[in-house]
């Protein structure tokens, strides 16, 4: 009788493990899921948009605003879209423009973030020289890794606008494979060459 009451706590919680592990499972993988489609409809359309964009410019009025467009590092394998804004939603699934930084194509600094266990997981393999394109529906725009550096995740210094000079500047967290909220901010800082 002793035996039979000691057995079925520990049955109870074998099955309550296993439950929590296949529900935990189920979710990353959603997640991956959802990333996934997500990013091959957006490529999709945003590949058929460029086949379609006329050769002057839009009017401002007609763009999606919140479209930015598409960032390629080949050399570590990283193709997203690029969204407006850095909010949980946007970050779930695509890179994100960092409000009030320059939109390709304009003076300044142009900033961007993504996650690093997602997006941006590449970019710990980061060096000086890597060529970056940021493909808008207005042209495209091609940059080279000059600089890496960690910061606090309150040192906003490196988005501030460059002058005289049109630079890229991609942000994420780090240490890269850190569990949880990560401490510090991994930043790449690239030239406009095109």
């Amino acid at each position: 009788m002793i035996v039979r009451l000691l057995v079925q706590p520990r049955m109870f919680a074998q099955e309550l493990f296993l439950s929590a592990g296949v529900l935990l499972i189920g979710y990353s993988a959603f997640n991956v899921a959802t990333r996934y489609v997500y990013q091959a409809y957006e490529n999709r359309a945003f590949d058929q948009a460029l086949a379609r964009r006329p050769a002057a410019p839009r009017p401002a009025a007609t763009l999606d605003r919140s479209l930015v467009g598409k960032i390629d590092i080949p050399r570590l394998n990283i193709s997203a879209i690029v969204k407006e804004g850095v909010g949980e939603r946007t970050l779930d699934v695509a890179v994100g423009h960092i409000p009030h930084t320059a939109l390709p194509g304009q003076s300044g600094n142009v900033g961007v973030a993504a996650h690093r266990d997602t997006l941006f997981r590449n970019l710990k393999d980061v060096r000086r020289d890597d060529k970056i394109t940021l493909t808008t529906l207005d042209g495209e725009y091609v940059y080279r890794v000059v600089s890496t550096k960690i910061v606090q995740p309150t040192d906003v210094s490196v988005l501030e606008p460059s002058p005289n000079e049109n630079t890229l500047t991609l942000v994420t967290c780090y240490p890269f494979y850190f569990v949880g909220n990560a401490p510090k901010r991994f930043v790449v800082r690239a030239l406009q060459v095109f």
